[in-house]
């Protein structure tokens, strides 16, 4: 049985931060580090002290994790970035809270004594015989260790300490994964064996002139040796202690929302009836409405988890190859409840949700292709927009003017007429992209064209037909990516002041498209009028591009493996990276890096000189991946630096490095990479996360280019977003949580309810269950009944099975436990 641990986090915004800057400000930014690895780093706000981010991020990790910190860091532009403060929270402490943590959390001071990361290899032993009493320590080896000289290296050694005996390895330069294979003898006294105590193993960092820096300790209790005469493990490094203080609220404070999901994953033939059950509700529609799986399961789905299981449902639907038919049924249900055409879809429903996911699921690569080089060029332009009176500056207008101050009305008139062009551009781009949206998402839009035309056939009801698909389309999809670009990776850093300003009015105006100009001249905001012109002359091409959409035959989607990526076809990432490839054993300069196009699908990465269609390109079959990781600093004196490990049909090893411009990218290069070769069969278990130069490998000093590697790999931790992986075991188990949580509700709701109902339950039953009065009230009741219990016995089939395959683990873990 799997284990899966899912970490969502989400960097909402910081308060009274203190000013590191000359000017009495700060440039804030955060950095997200799973047990001392970076994870990710959110964008830079500049000269604010209340920023506010908003960046949120999923993270799998199925090899479990210790602790998550945040460090609030401050942006220079010349020498190092200063450290602001950080908030460190446990894996238990985000665990304990069912709902996740949602809270503002004071900074803490960052004591490097309590920067400490890594592993410890070493074997203890109790020795007792005629001639001694004695305790022997192996040190074999350490991984991971904190790089606490300028080299990004450190100069390690391990002492034991008992009592007050003590021992130490010699000193091995310049590396974080020593390899000592040294013993070490401790001789106690008769009266030790029964004193107790704790046996401490420390790892420090030798300095030649100062105090030697910490490095990590162990504490084992003296009598786990009396139970276990050899005690053989990988043990992690703890700091000193936790002196930590949130400094009285001085540092300033981080609002966080962290949420953690622990799953057991069960064997592909313990999902199948309840994915049966769920399809069933789709191919096989039940003419009683509100009795089948899905809608039960909608009814016990609460607002906070709303999102998780729209999402769920879309990738189990996706790996069914079913989605369409499973978004027509949710949209159809919404559809025949809703008798006001202008509060079609306007609420937060799972139909909703449900629409909002598929897009973001299979539209994304669309999205970029129509709104990225819009996005750039009003980021790279960064002109000054405004058309409320009440906010315009008239003291930043003199950038834009070289004859001196500007009134107000030439600020407006300068303001409309360059969101014209940027409007202008953005619709003439999504009119034209027929072509370009997926066929998927086409078969779905025509479906609720049809559903919503059969509901509203009146004439004055034409453009409610128009409205639905462009609620979505427009202002679910196309405006919230032009408001917040960096959320959607159209960009990666959020855009300034002056910028943000610019996208909300085009944001605004590209819902009022959306709205087919029906609600203009209703709001609030007049000043938006002098874009209203271009926003009803647009309507006309919106509706024949959406008429364009929905023309297209069922038979042109093809169904979606189980297991793939959503799109196995085509690009899932790519752009410009810098590359080099070891050869021989000759050194490798950090000039050695050359600029290349790089391409990803779930086929192949493939490189070239530039993006060019002509140009020849270099391809490695993702098939061949063996690892995906990060690379040390010092091996290349080089930051955010990857390889990509891969195995040819002859079993020779290759490894090709790859420098990413920054942290962000580079976790999502690795993600992207470690989600094509996910289900690769020769994943490798270790690597080295140095180079091999100068006859050795920089990062644990081994001179066997073919030695195995020093650190563990990471090939299941991955960042969650729209490319990732269709895995119906692990959404299952998602839907099962959740139907868990709502079996008592089910239970009385449907199970244990009786058949006697009054006058006006006999009313709605007959008004909206009935199909023509063809079954009585008591006939709907048990079919509902049924299907309940049929929902329900899958449930207890699953707790059950899950308690077994946990007993066993339990069994198991007992038996290698026993001496």
């Amino acid at each position: 049985m799997a284990k899966n641990t899912s970490l969502y986090f989400r960097i909402v915004e910081g308060r009274s931060l203190p000013a590191k800057d000359v000017s009495g400000t700060s440039d804030p930014y955060c950095i997200v580090k799973v047990d001392n690895e970076v994870v990710a780093r959110t964008a830079t706000v500049w000269k604010n002290l209340n920023p506010f981010w908003g960046e949120e991020y999923t993270l799998h990790l199925p090899m479990g994790f210790h602790s998550i910190s945040f460090y609030v860091m401050d942006e220079d532009t010349i020498g190092h970035d200063d450290v602001i403060g950080k908030i460190t929270l446990s894996k238990d402490a985000i665990g304990s809270q069912n709902k996740g943590l949602d809270n503002w959390l004071n900074l803490t001071r960052v004591d490097p004594d309590e920067e400490v990361q890594g592993e410890i290899h070493l074997s203890l032993e109790l020795l007792r015989d005629a001639q001694k009493i004695g305790l022997r320590c192996h040190f074999k080896e350490a991984r991971d260790l904190a790089p606490r000289d300028i080299t990004g290296t450190s100069d390690p050694f391990a002492r034991i300490l008992f009592n007050n005996h003590s021992a130490e390895t010699s000193i091995i330069k310049k590396t974080r994964y020593p390899h000592w294979g040294e013993t070490v003898e401790l001789e106690l006294e008769t009266n030790e064996l029964t004193a107790g105590g704790i046996i401490t193993v420390e790892v420090w960092d030798w300095d030649m002139v100062g105090r030697n820096d910490f490095l990590g300790k162990v504490e084992i209790p003296f009598s786990c040796l009396q139970k276990t005469p050899l005690l053989q493990s990988w043990f992690r490094l703890m700091p000193l202690g936790n002196n930590e203080d949130d400094a009285g609220g001085k540092l300033g404070a981080l609002r966080l929302k962290v949420r953690l999901v622990e799953d057991r994953i069960l064997p592909s033939v313990y999902y199948q009836p309840l994915i049966d059950l769920l399809v069933e509700s789709v191919i096989s529609p039940s003419e009683v409405e509100d009795s089948s799986p899905l809608t039960m399961l909608e009814e016990v789905t609460t607002v906070d988890s709303r999102q998780d299981v729209a999402m769920t449902l879309v990738k189990i639907f996706l790996g069914q190859g079913l989605v369409v038919p499973f978004l027509d049924y949710f949209n159809t249900r919404e559809v025949n409840h809703t008798s006001d055409p202008n509060t079609l879809f306007r609420s937060n429903s799972l139909a909703s949700k449900a629409m909002e996911q598929f897009m973001k699921a299979v539209g994304m690569l669309y999205l970029h292709e129509v709104l990225k080089p819009i996005i750039n060029r009003i980021f790279l332009e960064k002109k000054y927009i405004e058309l409320d009176p009440c906010k315009i500056d008239l003291n930043r207008t003199r950038r834009i003017s070289f004859k001196g101050a500007v009134s107000e009305a030439e600020v407006r008139e300068s303001s409309v007429e360059m969101l014209q062009g940027y409007l202008t551009s953005i619709v003439e781009s999504i009119v034209a992209s027929v072509d370009q949206c997926p066929p998927v998402m086409r078969v779905a839009f025509k479906q609720l064209h049809k559903r919503v035309e059969e509901q509203f056939p009146e004439p004055e009801n034409e453009d409610v037909k128009y409205l639905a698909i462009s609620g979505f389309f427009f202002l679910r999809f196309f405006a919230p990516a032009i408001l917040a670009p960096k959320l959607f990776q159209l960009r990666d850093h959020h855009a300034d002041t002056r910028t943000s300003r610019t996208l909300l009015l085009l944001a605004k105006a590209v819902q009022s498209v959306g709205n087919l100009g029906l609600q203009l001249g209703h709001c609030k905001e007049l000043w938006m009028e002098p874009l209203h012109p271009i926003i009803l002359c647009s309507v006309a091409s919106v509706k024949d591009f959406l008429d364009k959409l929905i023309d297209i035959d069922h038979d042109s989607v093809s169904e979606v493996p189980q297991k793939a990526v959503f799109l196995p076809s085509v690009i899932v990432k790519e752009g410009y990276l810098h590359k080099h490839k070891a050869e021989g054993t000759q050194l490798l300069s950090r000039f050695a890096f050359k600029k290349r196009y790089f391409w990803l699908s779930s086929e192949a990465l493939s490189y070239a000189k530039t993006p060019d269609p002509w140009q020849v390109r270099s391809t490695i079959p993702v098939q061949c991946v063996c690892a995906v990781e990060r690379v040390d600093d010092n091996a290349f004196q080089q930051q955010n630096v990857m390889q990509v490990i891969t195995q040819d049909n002859d079993g020779q090893m290759n490894i090709m490095y790859i420098q990413c411009k920054n942290v962000n990218e580079l976790n999502q290069w690795l993600s992207a990479v470690r989600k094509a070769s996910i289900y690769n069969e020769r994943m490798l278990p270790s690597f080295h996360p140095g180079a091999y130069r100068s006859s050795k490998w920089t990062c644990c000093l081994q001179a066997d280019r073919n030695a195995s590697g020093c650190s563990r790999t990471h090939s299941a931790v991955t960042l969650g977003d729209w490319s990732d992986p269709l895995d119906p075991d692990a959404e299952t188990q998602t839907i099962y949580k959740q139907l868990l949580q709502g079996r008592d509700r089910l239970r009385k709701q449907y199970v244990e309810v009786e058949f006697e109902t009054t006058e006006d339950d006999g009313k709605r039953l007959n008004s909206r269950m009935l199909p023509d009065g063809a079954q009585s009230r008591k006939e709907v009741l048990e079919r509902r009944q049924a299907v309940a219990a049929r929902l329900l016995g899958v449930v207890l089939d699953l707790e059950q099975a899950h308690a077994t395959f946990q007993r066993r683990e339990m069994e198991e873990a007992s038996l290698i436990l026993s001496p």
